[in-house]
């Protein structure tokens, strides 16, 4: 049985957590929701390495064989440093789901809805000069989408109106492809999908995610499968926000 540690800002890894569970469903899971520092979009990277290293030592004193950085802005700021640091360590990062938008695009256009640290940060810039050439990237901060998530506010006139906004540009450019650059968006993906329309598919990145997870598992030659399943939710502030999203899975 593998011992599987997550963390993000705040209740929005659980997308990945639900996509892990699919592939691994046997194995022993400690989340860590950093939610007293949440959001981190707008922190210093040297201020999200910090929170990381230090939610690092905990999954590590709870036994985990392998941690998921569920958060496209740690993965950003943190997850190099952490892998410098932790070389014994597998991390899995959050990886910019531009290459599956670029290749099935039809008009040539996909959006991306980020955090401005995930857009900032260097692997995203990296995926992004691979395949700017071939199409156009616009982007987009989700003003407000962490925020919605957290509070448990996914349907609603005001859910919408937030989501609206940050994504209305995107569509005006003509995307037809929307790539969700932070965990906490696919939690707002019904409500996305459906304000885009029909005709526009929206991406997460969590399954590749979670089947990388497996791999790495796999290449470590970590026995998984075995069960007994479990799961312990942890979090640096008030819980509630977390029990009631993981409880919605």
């Amino acid at each position: 049985m593998a011992c599987i540690g997550i963390f993000d800002s705040g209740c929005g890894g659980l997308s990945v957590y639900r996509e892990l569970i699919k592939v691994l469903p046997l194995e022993q899971y400690h989340y860590f929701s950093d939610n007293a520092h949440c959001p981190y979009g707008e922190k210093t990277a040297l201020y999200i390495q910090r929170r990381a290293r230090f939610i690092t030592e905990f999954l590590l004193d709870k036994g985990a064989d392998i941690i998921v950085v569920a958060c496209n802005t740690a993965t950003a700021a943190a997850i190099a440093t952490l892998r410098a640091e932790y070389p014994d360590v597998p991390f899995v990062g959050m990886e910019p789901a531009v290459k599956p938008a670029a290749l099935g695009t039809r008009s040539g256009v996909i959006g991306v809805l980020a955090t401005a640290g995930t857009l900032k940060g260097s692997k995203y810039l990296n995926t992004r000069g691979i395949y700017e050439s071939d199409v156009r990237i616009v982007e987009h901060v989700g003003q407000g989408f962490v925020e919605l998530v957290e509070r448990g506010i996914l349907e609603g006139p005001e859910a919408e109106a937030v989501v609206r906004a940050s994504l209305q540009p995107l569509l005006d450019q003509g995307a037809d492809t929307i790539v969700l650059g932070c965990t906490h968006y696919p939690f707002l993906q019904p409500l996305i999908e459906r304000l885009c329309g029909p005709s526009v598919r929206v991406i997460d990145p969590a399954p590749a995610v979670a089947r990388q997870t497996v791999k790495v598992l796999e290449q470590r030659g970590v026995p998984v499968g075995i069960g007994p399943f479990s799961v312990e939710l942890h979090a640096s502030g008030d819980p509630s926000s977390l029990n009631r999203l993981f409880a919605s899975l």
